[in-house]
């Protein structure tokens, strides 16, 4: 069986690298995009061979047509690489070309004499799905499913990156996010009970003081424009497994809540006693936002005077 693989940076070889080592396949062949230095440090023995794209530009232009020469060159029976944006851009447009099936986040894959067995979750995570699909199929694995730790030395092989017949007009880096959701102990989220934007100063105090940081459902972000996307919670935002986490004056969509259920206490305030937040709650306090957390937050410094 052979896989060929796809990394944007030199880091995800140490997920790519686990994810081969867990399938027990003896061809693995990368695409990784990066510095000669780097690469070195992640050049497991488990990859038959690392592809190393070093030159600059947009990232899924760069590596697309390698890959497709590589796809028809070795012909694997499973192309993937780590759900990133970049990644999932290169991989879904190589699906395309090929007419080959793409399936996102795939929790686990499991390998038959004819058939792939792929599990995903499904209905904003609630429930789980199998697909039994024959290869040659690509797709996405999840950030930090997997990981490695074996022999570096495989055979590097440097090249140019290969720009496909596109014109590229504009590169806008996106701005670094101010916080990271995904490793905080504390999270206070808030959602479209806040009536204005100055409002969310509320919600600010209170995660300061529980030393927390501030996310934010869909509406507040994308709609709204509030606060930035490094502040979205929700299955097209950050998931999230605080210690804590706070939910203010949010329904509970379950879009939002999938990607909240990792939390290990979750703590609800609506003054709806309906909203179906409080399904998902291990305390939940009726009430009206703008009413009850100034009194919190009074508690709290008095607590800590």
């Amino acid at each position: 069986m052979k896989l060929l693989l796809l990394a944007e940076k030199p880091q995800q070889l140490v997920e790519l690298a686990g994810f081969v080592k867990e399938l027990g396949v003896e061809e693995a062949y990368v695409v990784v995009h990066g510095d000669r230095d780097s690469v070195e440090k992640y050049s497991y023995k488990v990859f038959s061979k690392i592809f190393l794209v070093s030159s600059t530009g947009y990232f899924p232009e760069l590596v697309l047509s390698r890959l497709s020469e590589l796809y028809d060159e070795y012909n694997p029976r499973i192309v993937a690489g780590i759900a990133t944006k970049n990644t999932t851009t290169a991989l879904s447009l190589l699906a395309a070309e090929k007419q080959l099936p793409f399936y996102s986040e795939v929790l686990e894959v499991e390998v038959t004499n004819s058939d792939v067995l792929l599990k995903r979750q499904v209905m904003g995570g609630r429930a789980y799905s199998v697909y039994r699909v024959k290869p040659p199929s690509i797709l996405t694995l999840p950030k930090k499913k997997y990981s490695y730790e074996g022999e570096v030395g495989a055979e590097i092989v440097e090249e140019e990156g290969k720009a496909v017949e596109v014109e590229l007009v504009e590169v806008e880096p996106k701005v670094a996010g101010e916080v990271d959701l995904e490793s905080a102990e504390v999270v206070v989220g808030v959602g479209r009970g806040f009536r204005r934007k100055e409002d969310l100063r509320l919600a600010e105090e209170l995660a300061k003081l529980v030393n927390g940081v501030l996310g934010a459902t869909r509406p507040i972000v994308a709609d709204y424009g509030w606060l930035g996307e490094d502040r979205w919670i929700g299955i097209s935002g950050k998931k999230i497994r605080p210690k804590l986490y706070i939910a203010i004056g949010l329904s509970g969509a379950p879009q939002h809540m999938a990607a909240t259920m990792d939390s290990k206490v979750i703590v609800a305030v609506n003054k709806d006693k309906n909203a179906p937040v409080f399904q998902y709650a291990d305390y939940g306090v009726v009430a009206d936002l703008y009413k009850f957390l100034p009194v919190l937050i009074e508690r709290l410094k008095e607590r800590l005077r």
